[in-house]
């Protein structure tokens, strides 16, 4: 259903707060990321040795231990820790595929803002945990709560999908994407930094987990005060109308060039193998270079920086489709790259082109899906999108590190390009670019 075009000084204003709330979030989320080894090795080493055997902790540590020993090649106990993160990733992202359409569904009919909201009390009370975690079940029940309650992301595309028309709608989701860049470029660096800072003995990583629940406070009260709805009221007026003349015409049906069940399939299959990649690159740096926190640290921050500078200077001005293309051929090249790795060389120009898929292709998939939803729902097409997205990357790490640990490096990452090249196959075989794009 057509609705009436925002005007500038909102589509402005709305922007504004949406690029400044995200930010906030995803800074408040990334402070977690570097602080996982060491966060997991505290409840290890406070729990394991004399907790009961069948605490949540020592249950999910002989889990791991018999999936690890499964493998005939040994695989070396530092990654114990590794794989207990993985496990608490894999968790957070399949948890997010539940929640996710829920999530859009939720905005479709009671709207943007107020979805956003009862979110935002979810991610409150998931930090709040995290800052009174002085246990492994505490803290669990953190990441349980934020991965059922974060619908920020997916909310902020379906919020730039009603501000935006047809020729805006790229450089929009671009702008989203850019507030991922910015945070994990600077987020995961300021939140070690704070977890040197002991403010609470039996939880040191208090500090950190206490700024991260001053942002997402922070953030609240900013969208509660400054951020006006943006889901349009044509489907609103429209419905009091039909209550009131039963034979008012119905509107045209939504005309979609690709079909969201291959843009969801599309999704989920280039995060399939993207997160895996992305997972088992730490096992590289370290096995290869001896790689420790502070150098795989900058190189994050590289891979951040650079994704960044592209999506403020190239991503926002290409086409959606383009911009997808250009990311899948990257990360193919990457992945075969890696897979006849040598040098920190060529482990740098593999990250480089890491940076122009991570700059690229959801973003592009992202727009892609936002010109097939009609207005009404947004919601519930963008949810689903991400969702799809979510359980690739719950499924990604594992199958990706089995095929490491299985095979070896050289294996796995030739693998990975092959699915890239399927990947490509899909992208350039059966997207299309809408109509309504077109012109771009």
């Amino acid at each position: 259903m057509a609705s009436q075009a925002p005007t500038k000084d909102l589509r402005k204003k709305v922007l504004r707060v949406l690029f400044l709330s995200l930010l906030l979030d995803l800074i408040s989320f990334t402070f977690i990321l570097p602080l996982f080894p060491r966060l997991l090795e505290f409840y290890r080493d406070l729990e394991a040795p004399t907790a009961d055997a069948n605490s949540a902790l020592n249950r999910v540590l002989r889990g791991l231990n018999a999936y690890k020993n499964a493998f005939e090649r040994p695989i070396n106990d530092r990654y114990d820790i590794v794989l207990l993160g993985g496990a608490l990733g894999s968790l957070f992202s399949f948890l997010q595929a539940v929640a996710s359409p829920i999530i859009g569904s939720l905005s479709d009919k009671h709207g943007r803002r107020t979805a956003l909201l009862w979110s935002m009390v979810g991610n409150i009370l998931s930090v709040a945990l995290w800052v009174a975690a002085t246990d492994f079940r505490t803290f669990l029940a953190s990441r349980i709560v934020g991965g059922l309650s974060e619908g920020n992301v997916q909310l902020a595309m379906a919020i730039a999908t009603d501000i935006s028309d047809e020729s805006q709608r790229g450089s929009t989701m671009a702008l989203v994407g850019a507030c991922f860049s910015i945070a994990f470029t600077f987020g995961p660096a300021l939140g070690a930094a704070l977890s040197n800072i002991t403010t609470f003995a039996a939880n040191p990583f208090a500090t950190a987990a206490g700024f991260s629940l001053v942002l997402i406070v922070t953030e609240t009260a900013y969208l509660y005060f400054c951020l006006p709805e943006t889901l349009p009221t044509a489907s609103k007026v429209g419905s009091e109308k039909k209550s009131k003349d039963a034979k008012a015409p119905k509107p045209p049906a939504q005309v979609r060039t690709n079909s969201h069940s291959l843009l969801n399939f599309t999704h989920f299959t280039f995060i399939l193998f993207f997160s895996g990649m992305e997972f088992s690159l730490p096992f590289v740096t370290y096995d290869m270079f001896s790689y420790g926190s502070s150098q795989s640290g900058r190189l994050l921050g590289f891979i951040g920086l650079v994704a960044s500078i592209l999506q403020g200077s190239v991503t926002r001005r290409l086409s959606p489709l383009r911009v997808v293309q250009t990311g899948v051929l990257s990360c193919m090249a990457a992945m075969f790259l890696l897979a006849r790795l040598n040098s920190e060389k060529q482990l740098y120009a593999a990250a480089t082109l890491l940076a122009v898929t991570s700059a690229t292709v959801v973003t592009g998939l992202n727009s892609l899906s936002s010109f097939e939803a009609a207005a009404g729902e947004r919601g519930g097409k963008l949810g689903n999108h991400r969702s799809w997205g979510q359980i690739g990357r719950s499924l990604g790490p594992l199958i990706f590190c089995s095929l490491y640990w299985w095979a070896g490096r050289e294996f796995a990452y030739a693998v990975g390009g092959a699915g890239m090249v399927g990947v490509c196959g899909l992208v350039f075989g059966s997207l299309k670019m809408p109509k309504m794009a077109a012109g771009k």
